[in-house]
């Protein structure tokens, strides 16, 4: 079997992989993040608590990245690849609005661990120095950061003639190398988010001493539960992408050596889909680590949003009689008014 055929093997299943996940993906990602913006924000429990206000944001970042995401599998599909080798403006914009999402994803998950370390803390002070109003300024300030960087990052982007799109400024490619990845997507929202998180978990085990109302020593229970099984997960799975990530940029492979960059195209595939677990996991690990969620995520389903839709479909059914039965009457004006 020759090198080419072999190649071109590999190419097509790598295409066929990166479709077939990426609608898997999409399908549970836009599922779980589309139940929790109603569940935290239906239940009046989670509309004045920071760390669900937190992970809303999270779950809306997490949405726009499916959507990205699921167009660059349509356009795998078909063109065989991403497309990003073919307009360097969809080349930056692509790298650009991931870096966003991706970075506002890990930092919201490290300040639902940071709150829970101030919110479940046996000092009355400290319990009350974070509110609602400066969860707020703090997320809407990270966001503003995360736009402007990622912007400044993803202009360094450009389409080169045999490598396709990759960072062609050197300082970028350094920058990328030893401080984004490795640091600033990496290890710091690591370190912050399973720091805080023990801390915060160490801080419920004792909050049965304090003079709390049951229901605010539940609900802090339960949250930090979740965050810190969210936190696990998303180490396990930011620390491969990112080694890739740093070897890419630093060893891209070119197109005119085809088994190498037919190889390249499925590890991309397979880091790109493992990256892809962290934007659509947090309902599971919520919904499997929390007893409590799922009777939240129940009574959502079945109290309010099945309710409301019987109540709609029944006042529509309702207007169609009144119409239909209004009908006959005016038949029988316009009749009447004939004679």
């Amino acid at each position: 079997m020759s090198t080419s055929s072999v190649s071109d093997g590999i190419l097509k299943f790598a295409t066929q992989f990166s479709f077939y996940s990426g609608f898997i993906t999409f399908g549970f990602g836009v599922v779980g993040n589309v139940l929790n913006l109603l569940v935290f924000i239906q239940l009046k429990l989670f509309r004045t608590n920071r760390c669900a206000f937190y992970i809303t944001i999270e779950s809306i970042s997490n949405l726009i990245y499916q959507f990205l995401s699921i167009s660059l599998t349509i356009l795998t599909a078909i063109y065989g690849d991403d497309a990003t080798g073919r307009s360097s403006i969809w080349c930056k914009f692509r790298y650009i609005l991931a870096q966003i999402c991706a970075f506002t994803t890990f930092y919201m998950i490290c300040f639902s661990a940071v709150d829970q370390f101030f919110s479940t803390n046996h000092h009355f002070s400290l319990r009350q120095m974070c509110t609602l109003r400066l969860g707020r300024y703090f997320a809407f300030i990270f966001i503003c950061f995360a736009i402007v960087h990622s912007i400044a990052l993803g202009s360094s982007y450009d389409v080169q003639p045999t490598l396709g799109c990759t960072i062609t400024n050197y300082v970028a490619v350094e920058y990328s190398t030893f401080f984004f990845y490795p640091v600033l997507g990496g290890f710091l929202p690591i370190v912050i988010a399973s720091t805080f998180s023990m801390l915060a978990y160490r801080n419920v085990r004792h909050i049965v001493r304090r003079q709390l109302p049951i229901v605010r020593r539940k609900l802090d229970k339960q949250i930090t539960a979740m965050v810190l099984m969210r936190v696990i997960v998303f180490v396990c799975l930011v620390l491969p992408y990112n080694a890739y990530r740093i070897y890419v940029i630093n060893f891209p492979t070119s197109r005119s050596v085809p088994m190498a960059y037919a190889v390249g195209r499925l590890i991309q595939a397979i880091f790109s889909s493992i990256s892809n677990i962290n934007f659509l996991i947090n309902f599971y690990i919520f919904i499997i680590s929390s007893s409590r969620f799922r009777r939240q995520v129940k009574l959502v389903l079945v109290k309010k949003c099945w309710e409301r839709w019987k109540y709609w479909c029944c006042f529509i059914n309702n207007r169609i009689e009144a119409d239909s039965n209004t009908e006959p009457r005016n038949s029988q004006i316009e009749s009447v008014e004939n004679i």
